[in-house]
């Protein structure tokens, strides 16, 4: 099995196409994994909103004031906010300057390029508690080195005044967990139901058929609304409810490939020497066709992020704040006739790698692994 393994992974390697593909969805993976720990802005779905900031273009600077929020937020684990992001104990207040007088600092709050406001704060109300006594130098130092600090929003910023890298960022969660998801439960339908009834044929693969010809007859996004309107709308639902529209494919790949496997000899003599139905399937003619398999799961990952970003697009999807690629687009596909099209290019333009980096792989693999029918 290794020897193999490592023999199909030479073949990649060999063609320039799918070591971009692999880069691609390798450097996504990594980048979803440690999304918070690698955005600007890591509150929960990098949802820090800097009204004044709307629509910044990409590389866009400024200087912000941290003020201490009135209320204490509450914090996990390091580790659940790590992998969840931890919320802010400041509001972000963007500024054009500041200067100190005595134990109060005036800062020119930014409103908008051509409209700014002067604000006056007492030192010690930003400051954290251990620093109201400190001599006035001190904390002037300290509010200066720790709490005015210079932002570039290296993507810009949406509508809201979000950081847009950041959102992208852990965006991919999203977008990868709707396509493993997907693939999971399509496989495993589709393993099930493509095994039983290529292996048994008669009624069973009359009652499968039936049923995959009805599925294919319906388009895939209404297939996926009448299951979102069965089983809810929410984070884990669309997710089910995209892996639930999706077996179909592949159960009937299966068995096609089923059918062909079991005249085969070695499962003859596996039934001569009175193995199980369930062992033969499962441990004789499976792991035989691995490489459709791996075929058919790049191929149902890409189409899984297609449909989700097509969902968030309309409204079904993933619900805002939780951040989507494609959820990006719909709140800004109208910024495509103004100043700031990368709005909704950017996120667009990551759906159309990712998906063409997992077409590319499953392309590939098909070549590799000789993968015909």
């Amino acid at each position: 099995m290794n020897d193999a393994t490592n023999t199909v992974l030479r073949k990649l390697l060999k063609r320039p196409s799918a070591v971009v593909a692999l880069c691609i969805i390798g450097l996504t993976c990594v980048v979803s994994v440690f999304a918070y720990l690698l955005a600007a802005d890591a509150t929960p779905s990098a949802n820090r909103m800097i009204i004044e900031l709307g629509a910044k273009h990409p590389g866009f600077k400024k200087q912000l004031l941290y003020i201490p929020k009135s209320s204490k937020q509450e914090h996990g684990s390091r580790f659940f906010e790590w992998f969840n992001g931890a919320p802010s104990d400041y509001q972000a207040l963007p500024i054009n300057s500041y200067n100190f007088i005595g134990d109060r600092i005036i800062v020119r709050h930014y409103i908008d390029d051509s409209i700014e406001d002067t604000l006056s704060y007492a030192l010690k109300s930003l400051l954290p508690q251990e620093y109201s006594a400190a001599p006035l130098s001190e904390q002037q130092a300290y509010l200066g080195q720790h709490q005015i600090i210079t932002r570039t929003f290296y993507l810009g910023t949406d509508r809201y005044g979000r950081d847009i890298l950041s959102r992208l960022l852990i965006g991919s969660r999203v977008t990868l967990a709707v396509g493993l998801i997907a693939v999971l439960l399509s496989l495993t339908i589709g393993i099930i139901l493509g095994s039983l009834a290529g292996y048994y044929g008669g009624v069973v693969d009359n009652v499968v058929m039936w049923i995959i010809n009805i599925l294919y007859a319906i388009p895939t996004l209404l297939l996926v609304f009448a299951i979102t309107l069965t089983i809810g709308k929410g984070f884990w639902e669309i997710f089910i409810a995209i892996g639930l529209s999706m077996w179909v494919g592949a159960a009937r790949l299966i068995r096609g490939q089923v059918l062909a496997l079991r005249e085969m000899e070695y499962v003859t003599a596996a039934k001569a020497l009175g193995l199980g139905d369930m062992r033969i399937i499962f441990r004789h003619i499976l792991p035989n066709i691995a490489g459709p398999l791996m075929v058919i799961a790049a191929s149902n990952f890409a189409a899984a992020i297609l449909v989700e970003a097509g969902l968030s697009f309309l409204g079904f999807g993933v619900q805002p704040p939780h951040p989507s690629w494609g959820l990006m687009i719909k709140e800004h596909y109208n910024f495509l006739l103004t100043n700031r099209p990368l709005l909704a290019l950017i996120p667009g333009i990551a759906i159309m790698l990712l998906v063409y980096a997992f077409n590319i792989l499953g392309n590939a693999l098909r070549d590799v692994l000789d993968v015909r029918g």
